[in-house]
C-alpha cells in the first residue's frame, strides 16, 4: 500500500477510471491505482476533484489535508465511528480520573524511556588519545553523527533527570501532577537537544505557535506528519479522537490523538530531525527567514520533501513492538497501540503499555 503526498502547488488530483492521477497543467506528476492507495496527503494549494474524492471515499482511502507549511487541517472520511459501545466506554474512562491517570502513566513512561534512549544513542563514544579535542561520533548503527564534545555532560545530566522523572511519575495521583513530571523531563530532554546543536540553529527549547527557529520549525512539521498518521489509526479503530487520558480536554483539541503521539515523538520524529541535522543534511541556511512574527521561519519547497522522505523511511522501518514482542514497522505500531488503548477502554486489557525503542 502506498501513501501519496501531493506537494506541488497548483496541482490537481483527478480520477482516471480506477486510478488517481496528479497533474500540473498538462504534465502528469503521479499515477496510482486506487486499490494500492492507503492514504493521500494534500499539502497546501492543491485541488482535489469531486470525481477523485468520490473514488477515494468509495474505496475508503484516507485523505488528509495539510497546509503548505505542514499544519494539519483535517481529513476526508466516509463516515464517523460506528463503534457506539467503544465510544461510550471511552467516555466513561475519560470521566474516571483514577483509571485515566493509570493509562496516562503508561504513555508517559514509554515517552520518557524513548527520550532517554535517544539521548543514549547520541552520547559520543570516548575519543581516542589522538582525537581528544575533536567532536566524537555518536553510536548509531554504524553511521557517525558529529556531536559537540561539550554536549556530553549535558546529555548525561538529562538522561539522569529523565530517568528520575520516569521513576517518580508513579507517585502522581492526578493528571496535573503527572503532566508536571512529564514537563520536567521535557525540560531536561530539550536542554540536551539544544546542547547538540550549534548556535546557528538559535534553539532555546521547544517552542511553537509559531516556531521561532529552524529546528522548532522542522520538529513542528514532523509532528504534523505524525499527527495525521495517529489520527488515521484512531479513526480506523473507532475511537473518539477528542477523549484522551493525558492531555486535558479542550474545544477542538484531539486529546487522544495527542496522547497516542507522545511515545512516538522521540521514535518517529525527533530521531529523524536530529539525524538530518547532525549529519549535515539539514542546515539553518536551508530555511527561509521571513521577518513576519506570525511565521518567522518557513521550510520551503526544498525542505518539505526532504523531511517527508526521511519520516517515511523511519516509520516504514521495523522496530520491536514491545507489548507483543514482535517486530513491526513503526507505522504498524501506531495501529497496534490504538488497539491496545481500545482494549483497555473496554476492559479486555488491564493496563496500557507503550512501545519502547
Amino acid at each position: 500500500m502506498t501513501i501519496l503526498y501531493v506537494q506541488e502547488q497548483g496541482a490537481v488530483v483527478r480520477r482516471e477510471g480506477e486510478e488517481v492521477r496528479v497533474t500540473l497543467d498538462t504534465k502528469v506528476l503521479a499515477r496510482l491505482p486506487v486499490r494500492e492507495a492507503e492514504q493521500v496527503v494534500v499539502c497546501g494549494n492543491v485541488q482535489l476533484t469531486t470525481q477523485a474524492a468520490a473514488l477515494l471515499l468509495q474505496n475508503e482511502v484516507d485523505v488528509v489535508f495539510l497546509s503548505y507549511h505542514g499544519v494539519f487541517r483535517g481529513r476526508l472520511m466516509k463516515s464517523g465511528s460506528k463503534f457506539a459501545r467503544l465510544r461510550h466506554a471511552q467516555l466513561q474512562l475519560s470521566g474516571d480520573e483514577g483509571r485515566s491517570v493509570a493509562v496516562a502513566k503508561g504513555i508517559v513512561r514509554a515517552k520518557l524511556s524513548n527520550q532517554r534512549n535517544l539521548l543514549a544513542d547520541l552520547t559520543p563514544l570516548p575519543p581516542s588519545p589522538a582525537a581528544r579535542d575533536a567532536s566524537s561520533p555518536a553510536r548509531r548503527g554504524g553511521s557517525e553523527l558529529v556531536i559537540p564534545p561539550q554536549a556530553t555532560a549535558t546529555l548525561a545530566q538529562a538522561m539522569d533527570g529523565i530517568e528520575r522523572m520516569k521513576r517518580d511519575c508513579h507517585l502522581a495521583r492526578d493528571p496535573d501532577t503527572l503532566r508536571g513530571y512529564e514537563g520536567k523531563a521535557g525540560a531536561f530532554y530539550f536542554a540536551a537537544v539544544g546542547a547538540l546543536l550549534d548556535r546557528g540553529w538559535s534553539f532555546q527549547g521547544r517552542k511553537y505557535y509559531p516556531a521561532p527557529d529552524p529546528f522548532n520549525a522542522a520538529l513542528s512539521f514532523g509532528y504534523a506528519l505524525l499527527q495525521k498518521d495517529i489520527s488515521a489509526t484512531v479513526q480506523l479503530v473507532g475511537l473518539d479522537p477528542f477523549l484522551g487520558c493525558f492531555h486535558a480536554m479542550q474545544y477542538d483539541r484531539p486529546s487522544l490523538v495527542l496522547d497516542l503521539m507522545e511515545e512516538f515523538r522521540p521514535l518517529a520524529v525527533d530521531r529523524v530531525i536530529l539525524d538530518l541535522v547532525l549529519s549535515g543534511k539539514l542546515k539553518p541556511a536551508d530555511f527561509t527567514f521571513t521577518g513576519n512574527p506570525e511565521r518567522p521561519v518557513e521550510l520551503g519547497s526544498a525542505l518539505i520533501p526532504r523531511i517527508i522522505q526521511a519520516y517515511e523511511a523511519r516509520v516504514t522501518s521495523p522496530v520491536l513492538h514491545t507489548p507483543s514482542g514482535e517486530r513491526n514497522t513503526i507505522r504498524r505500531c501506531f495501529e497496534l497501540q490504538a488497539r491496545i488503548f481500545a482494549r483497555v477502554v473496554v476492559g479486555d486489557r488491564a493496563g496500557y503499555e507503550g512501545v519502547v525503542g
